[in-house]
């Protein structure tokens, strides 16, 4: 006999699970919003944390100093990727995800209130340091977390636009620290921006991110994760299940997501250093111009999204691949003797090669893993990524240039991870 579900019950349960993806949607953006707005005031400060933390008569040796942070920060995330991947594989994403933002609120306020170098010697830099390390730790979670959180609460034919909205929080973050930075450089004195002004965007996380574990606290866990716990099916730790049985996923998971570890900081927080230090652009200008390309890039990201529901995540990184291996070195050498305008033009361009990937990756990788280690999978090789590639991509392209005497030389390192990616997304076969 059937059993007929009454259609006012299907409407209420539909309109729910709407309700419930808005609110995973609004929690999802305000965490990865303040994560990389950190990332975005220490990225776009580092010449004058360089100062604070690591005075030297080199200003080349200080800048790599406050960057060699930047990264070893990042080398923490494949831990706290199987940390936080275990929690939310175990025990759920809502728990993961609302404790991540809590750790990475209170180490960010802390770095806003260190004392300087001035004040305590060389503990200064040591603390930021562990600070920062708390932070990657923390920040492990979050990318991946709020990905396979949208994936698995919005419908199918609409992941891709979903999910987008992650790296969107990620450059709504990069675009207020831009123009708080620029600001900054505008209007505040060079000696009250080392003395007390580079504080400021460290303490703005303390609202943002207490707002934002609010409303994780009130979030349901996904359809896909409650109807995996109903089922009462035990297995070994992700992290093993992982090794077992999906390492050809794993290592096609990394090779996609180092394009955008290594684009996604090179063109969006180390290119104002760049333009500054290696172009001779100013200061203001150079941020000034990074705000005008992020505003178009996260529109960009959104369009990406949607057409990833539309033609395949696979079809649309692929291209990014392709254009980033075609499009680079013209882009860069473009750069030199620009002007301001053809700058911003050229960033633009950049932003919307790095959209076309950064559109689509959350949701391929979230649909490389089942659900059952779908967390730990994106957030172990995600972070892994960023920890190798990412986090080391401003020191390594300073480095670069310092050794080759070439401005040139981070474009070919770019080209060379986009034919990484390409070739790993070519052996993609199945997608969850």
């Amino acid at each position: 006999m059937q059993v007929s579900i009454p259609a006012d019950s299907t409407a209420a349960a539909a309109q729910a699970r709407t309700q419930n993806l808005k609110k995973a949607a609004s929690a999802c953006f305000i965490g990865n919003f303040v994560e990389w707005f950190d990332y975005a005031a220490y990225g776009y400060l580092a010449t004058v944390i360089a100062v604070v933390f690591f005075p030297t008569e080199n200003a080349l040796v200080g800048l790599m100093s406050a960057y060699a942070v930047f990264a070893l920060s990042f080398m923490v995330r494949p831990v706290g990727g199987v940390f936080w991947g275990y929690i939310g594989d175990k025990y759920g994403r809502r728990p993961a995800l609302s404790w991540s933002i809590l750790i990475m609120t209170m180490s960010t306020v802390c770095i806003a209130l260190l004392p300087g170098y001035a004040s305590i010697g060389y503990a200064a830099p040591v603390a930021l340091l562990l600070l920062r390390l708390v932070q990657g730790f923390s920040a492990s979670g979050e990318y991946a977390g709020a990905s396979a959180f949208l994936a698995e609460y919005a419908p199918k034919h609409q992941r891709g636009f979903y999910t987008s909205l992650v790296p969107a929080s990620t450059s709504a973050g990069l675009l207020l620290g831009s123009l708080m930075v620029a600001g900054m450089y505008a209007f505040m004195s060079s000696e009250h921006l080392h003395e007390w002004g580079w504080r400021i965007p460290f303490l703005l996380a303390a609202p943002l991110g207490l707002i934002g574990r609010y409303i994780r606290l009130r979030l349901q866990e996904t359809p896909e994760f409650a109807a995996q716990q109903a089922a009462h099916v035990e297995k070994n730790t992700p992290i093993f299940e992982l090794f077992k049985h999906h390492r050809k996923a794993m290592l096609i998971a990394f090779c996609v997501a180092c394009l955008n570890a290594v684009a996604f900081y090179m063109i969006l927080s180390y290119m104002p250093t760049y333009l500054s230090t290696e172009l001779g652009m100013g200061k203001t200008e150079s941020f000034v111009s990074a705000t005008l390309s992020l505003l178009t890039y996260i529109g960009f990201i959104f369009f990406m999204g949607k057409l990833s529901d539309k033609f395949g995540r696979k079809t649309m990184l692929i291209t990014a691949s392709i254009v980033f291996i075609a499009a680079t070195v013209p882009l860069f050498s473009a750069l030199q003797g620009a002007g301001f305008w053809a700058i911003v033009a050229i960033q633009i361009a950049f932003g919307f090669m790095l959209a076309m990937n950064d559109g689509s990756l959350p949701a391929l990788l979230s649909e490389l893993f089942p659900t059952d280690v779908r967390y730990s999978g994106f957030a172990f090789t995600f972070n892994c990524a960023n920890a190798l590639l990412g986090g080391t991509a401003p020191l390594f392209a300073t480095w670069l240039i310092q050794q080759s005497g070439s401005a040139m030389a981070p474009a070919w390192y770019l080209i060379a991870i986009a034919g990484v990616s390409l070739l790993a997304l070519f052996s993609i076969k199945k997608l969850h």
